[in-house]
């Protein structure tokens, strides 16, 4: 077996063993890694995203009341 296959055979093991999704990840690594500081750089991209989404529907006219 060569290095190739070996590599091949961890991936499709670690896609089989699931593990969750991005959220959960990036949980799971600011615990593991006490990394508490990228939460609110997490949440102020996150709110960002909500807005530039919102921007471009029905509710754009409430959201830029806001400012």
């Amino acid at each position: 077996m060569t290095d190739d296959d070996h590599s091949k055979d961890a991936f499709l093991e670690a896609k089989e063993a699931g593990g969750g999704n991005l959220i959960t990840e990036l949980i799971g690594f600011m615990k593991e890694n006490k990394k508490w500081w990228l939460a609110p750089i997490l949440v102020v991209l996150l709110l960002l995203a909500a807005l530039a989404i919102f921007a471009g529907t029905g509710v754009a006219p409430f959201i830029y009341t806001l400012f």
